[in-house]
């Protein structure tokens, strides 16, 4: 059975890893409100949805442009993930109303933090750093081993108001449910008279309550 797991390390960015990061938090604040807006005014006209694919394709086109060229300095797959995030969030609304519509980012508001993906082994964890698409090595420290055998899947990258930075990593890893013999074995004789009886002859005290009852 495959199964997930997370630890979260503190980074601790060069001054130019740091601009690449604030850079990196607000393209991806900045494409998130973006497509929130395009999501709201197409629902507002005609009550559909703008999917994740078509979101996608227009952030591809606006690359290109020489308004949002900026956006190819950032790691691609954090801009995607922050429009999944988003397709996660409609989708979430529409079927849990409760949970309440997607709100607009504010960089006062909310925490900077992007997320990306490992493809391809485009991140990397050893010797003390951790290898992030665009970034490079980031110093890290690791207080927790990763057993070798754990394969990492994506990270998330987040900066507290004190300034401090960290890394979430997810693993994925085979969890194997151990077989134990058995030792001890007790079987189970059920009756409606006396509820049960187990094989080693001992049966539970039954009080009878119905019996009582329907005497009286």
């Amino acid at each position: 059975m495959v199964a997930n797991r997370a630890y979260k390390f503190r980074i601790y960015p060069n001054d130019e890893q740091k601009i690449l990061f604030a850079r990196t938090f607000g393209c991806v604040r900045m494409v998130y409100n973006h497509w929130l807006d395009r999501k709201i005014r197409q629902y507002e006209e005609n009550k559909t949805n703008v999917t994740y694919t078509i979101c996608a394709k227009e952030m591809a086109a606006m690359k290109k442009t020489e308004e949002y060229r900026f956006l190819k300095e950032i790691d691609s797959i954090a801009l995607q993930q922050s429009l999944r995030h988003l397709d996660t969030a409609f989708q979430n609304f529409f079927k849990q109303p409760k949970t309440g519509f997607p709100r607009f980012k504010s960089k006062k508001r909310n925490k900077n933090s992007y997320s990306t993906v490992c493809i391809n082994g485009n991140i990397t964890l050893s010797n003390g750093y951790l290898k992030l698409p665009k970034i490079g090595q980031v110093r890290l420290k690791q207080h927790r081993s990763v057993p070798s055998e754990y394969r990492l899947k994506s990270v998330t990258v987040s900066q507290t108001p004190s300034g401090k930075y960290y890394a979430s990593i997810l693993f994925e890893y085979e969890d194997q449910v151990q077989e134990k013999e058995m030792q001890k074995f007790l079987g189970l004789d059920f009756s409606m008279h006396e509820l049960y009886r187990d094989s080693n002859g001992k049966e539970p005290a039954y009080p009878r309550y119905y019996r009582n009852a329907e005497k009286n």
